[in-house]
């Protein structure tokens, strides 16, 4: 095997694919000096689903190993059902604003033929992607080790269902959450929850959860939700005392409960999460503005504080429109938002948005429509190892 050497050690990167061999070599360089940041740069020129082994070498390794991985990140598209990593210049000082990195093909491990699975939604906890397809299944994807895990239904599911994928605190296993709904129905409709079940990746099977909170709604458009610290959260509509108000619905994974919590006053109607600490955002309409408020403390009993992240004028003029339901990426360091064109009557990509500026991205080559943007950190969790 020809290796290139770094003061006499072997290194990594030599476009081998006998991985015991490369292991062996990882615990040669851990004997020797090497520069931190020269080990740094060779751990990231090798492919994710090798890093995975090189963990065992030493706590160093392991701390370096999550680092590079975190240095990996970047953003997931969907486009035309299919799903993409992509790069994004928040400032738009670059000619291209999108850089499509790659494709990832999900594919039927069941089928004998090559064809790719159409996807219609995505729910992203920790870098595992939970998906339905168009010929309506569910199926938990790591698209960068290329591993799936399909799960069957207890009896069938429907194209209302809403699905949710966590983990919880009290043992750190992987959960899923289907909410079938009194559906289906209009886009618009207020459909109300009749059944709650749980998907055990230990016993491999579904079961009914009992809960009694069924006095809440969400619209067929905010039904993508979203996942902070292993919980999932939904914009919705509680009918309680015969009035609707706008809540904020959480489940959480370890008591398999519902919560309604607060949030600030003004229309609000899509959530998200920031890039780098992962922080719950949300976006509101207060008369002309738009206002993105940043969740900066949730705790346990549901009690949470928000704070206004950042205020950018609704512009109608440069034909773009927000949405309920709508998804965006937060950028805290650059204090912008981005947001999927082909809203309506949009025939932009995407939009880059601040305070004073709104940059109108042109249509990609990598496909007519981005219906969904999610901040993404790559993880060496198999689809397996959650079972």
């Amino acid at each position: 095997m020809s290796a290139v050497s770094f003061h006499g050690v072997p290194s990594l990167v030599d476009g081998s694919h006998d991985e015991e061999a490369m292991e062996r070599n990882a615990s040669r360089i851990e004997e020797e000096y090497l520069p931190e940041d020269l080990l740094v740069d060779i751990l990231s020129r090798i492919p994710l689903a090798s890093l995975a082994r090189f963990r065992s070498v030493s706590k160093t390794w392991k701390d370096l190993i999550n680092y590079v991985r975190f240095q990996k990140s970047s953003q997931i598209m969907l486009i035309d059902s299919r799903v993409y990593l992509a790069s994004i210049d928040f400032l738009g000082a670059q000619e291209n604003i999108v850089n499509v990195a790659s494709q990832f093909s999900l594919k039927d491990q069941l089928s004998n033929s090559s064809k790719e699975v159409n996807i219609r939604e995505v729910f992203h906890c920790e870098g595992l992607l939970l998906c339905t397809t168009e010929d309506n299944r569910l199926v938990v994807w790591n698209p960068c080790l290329d591993e799936t895990t399909w799960i069957k239904p207890r009896s069938y599911y429907e194209r209302s269902d809403i699905f949710a994928f966590g983990k919880s605190s009290c043992n750190n296993k992987y959960k899923i959450l289907r909410i079938a709904l009194h559906g289906p129905g209009p886009t618009f409709e207020f459909m109300k929850p009749h059944l709650y079940e749980i998907y055990d990746f230990i016993s491999n099977s579904w079961r009914v959860v009992v809960d009694g909170t069924r006095d809440w709604s969400i619209l067929g458009l905010g039904r993508r939700g979203t996942c902070v610290d292993g919980n999932a959260y939904w914009l919705a509509f509680s009918s309680s005392q015969h009035l609707w108000m706008d809540i904020l619905l959480r489940f959480d994974f370890s008591t398999e409960g519902f919560t309604s919590m607060y949030i600030p006053s003004g229309r609000n109607f899509a959530l998200s999460v920031t890039r780098e600490e992962q922080k719950l955002c949300m976006l509101a309409c207060v008369a002309d503005d738009v206002d993105v408020w940043m969740a900066a403390k949730i705790d346990s009993t549901g009690a949470m504080s928000w704070s206004k992240f950042l205020t950018v004028k609704r512009v109608y003029k440069t034909r773009w429109m927000f949405l309920t339901g709508m998804n965006y990426l937060v950028d805290e360091e650059n204090k912008v938002i981005v947001c999927p064109g082909k809203s309506l009557n949009s025939d932009r990509f995407l939009h880059i948005v601040g305070e004073d500026k709104c940059i109108q991205v042109d249509q990609h080559e990598a496909g007519s429509r981005c219906s969904l943007l999610l901040s993404y950190a790559p993880t060496l969790i198999s689809a397996s190892d959650i079972l």
